[in-house]
């Protein structure tokens, strides 16, 4: 049964859900992020590319952010 707040169809509440992983891997906002759409490209509007965009989009954020940070330790 779909719980359209905590288990949405798009979230594939009959296998493992995201939530899991990411909190399995102990990932940060990020990469979370970036698991969470690809693990549900084009599952809930249908359009896996702005998915796998967004997923990019996190993954570079995550990259600038690491970058920053090594640059500040210099």
């Amino acid at each position: 049964m779909s719980d359209a707040v905590n288990h949405p169809a798009h979230y594939r509440s009959d296998t493992i859900e995201a939530l899991n992983v990411i909190d399995a891997w102990e990932l940060n906002f990020n990469l979370g992020n970036a698991v969470k759409y690809i693990s549900r490209a084009g599952l809930k509007n249908k359009d896996k590319i702005q998915d796998l965009q967004k997923a990019i989009f996190y993954i570079n954020h995550e990259i600038k952010t690491i970058q920053k940070n090594s640059e500040n330790k210099s």
